[in-house]
């Protein structure tokens, strides 16, 4: 469980580790409302939000003498992990990311860039993570979890505190797309009892849908056009906590309007982000969600790891 007095004290341990990300007002109407600003988080570090719960996690284990000599382990689908080895590299630390082999070229070879070493293992997210765990208990390595631990969760947070100042608390409700849930977590603990949070996430990967629906996290079948990002099995417990005791509302969209909406920030805007993120802002493209008068909006733009030449 992670409160906002974590996600504050994440924001003053990651200062200066992490960029300040800009927000822009999207044009009038376009997107179903009328005032919706978009958080273009993907201008971050290593291209996503991940890199704040990365810093607060490898800054808060130096403090408290949890670092060891073997550096750090991640399992990721690609951003996670690209995040670890940049928090590692900027701080002195070797860092092996497991990925799956279904991870996309361009974040594994984004990883090597990092000096990362990375291991590519089975065909999910799941696969990656129980190799990854097991080389972490058996050489010490820190382990860095993708979004289930709670200095990951609270760093991500600090995104919501970033855009709440920026607006000037002139914001009611706040759209994040759902994987794991280490934003959604994160974002909620910053804004309860603010901001509205909802979560967006893919028809072919309910994580959080089905959890509401069980009463508890259960797995899911992971499949669809946003499963190199949001593809983790189950949510996180750290974000099922948080979304019951904050009332965050939870959306499903299609991968054909996950499609459409990246297409739409790309012909509206120029901006080119993964499928994953566009998930998000699908909630509004295709109503959804459905504004109420004068509702301020902002939309999460969390991650741009993707190539050009799927944008069709």
């Amino acid at each position: 469980m992670i409160t906002h007095r974590d996600v504050e004290a994440a924001e003053n341990r990651i200062a200066g580790h992490i960029r300040t990300t800009p927000v822009t007002l999207a044009d009038p109407g376009t997107f179903g409302a009328g005032t919706v600003h978009l958080k273009l988080e993907y201008l971050q570090y290593t291209g996503s939000f991940k890199a704040r719960g990365a810093f607060n996690r490898v800054l808060a284990a130096a403090e408290t003498g949890m670092l060891s000599p073997e550096g750090v382990i991640a399992a990721s689908g690609g951003n996670a992990g690209l995040a670890v080895a940049y928090a590692a590299r900027t701080l002195g630390q070797q860092a092996v990311v497991y990925v799956p082999t279904t991870a996309p070229k361009v974040k594994v070879d984004k990883l090597h860039k990092l000096g990362a070493t990375v291991v590519q293992v089975g065909n999910e997210y799941a696969d990656a993570y129980e190799a990854a765990t097991k080389k972490a208990a058996d050489t010490g390595a820190l382990f860095c979890h993708a979004y289930d631990q709670p200095e990951i969760c609270a760093g991500a947070g600090t995104l919501g505190l970033e855009l709440f100042d920026q607006l000037d608390g002139a914001l009611d409700t706040v759209f994040v797309a759902v994987g794991g849930g280490g934003l959604l977590a994160g974002v909620a603990a910053a804004l309860e009892n603010r901001v509205q949070v909802v979560a967006v996430e893919p028809e072919t990967i309910p994580t959080l849908h089905s959890a509401l629906a069980a009463g508890e996290p259960v797995d899911v079948d992971v499949s669809g056009i946003a499963a190199d990002s949001l593809g983790a099995r189950r949510v996180g417990d750290i974000a099922f906590e948080v979304v019951r005791r904050a009332g965050v509302q939870s959306l499903l969209v299609t991968d054909q309007a996950i499609i459409d909406a990246r297409r739409t920030l790309w012909d509206h805007h120029r901006v080119v982000v993964e499928h994953g993120t566009a998930a998000a802002l699908a909630a509004l493209t295709t109503g959804a969600y459905v504004p109420g008068a004068g509702e301020r909006i902002a939309v999460l733009l969390c991650g741009a790891n993707t190539s050009l030449t799927d944008l069709g």
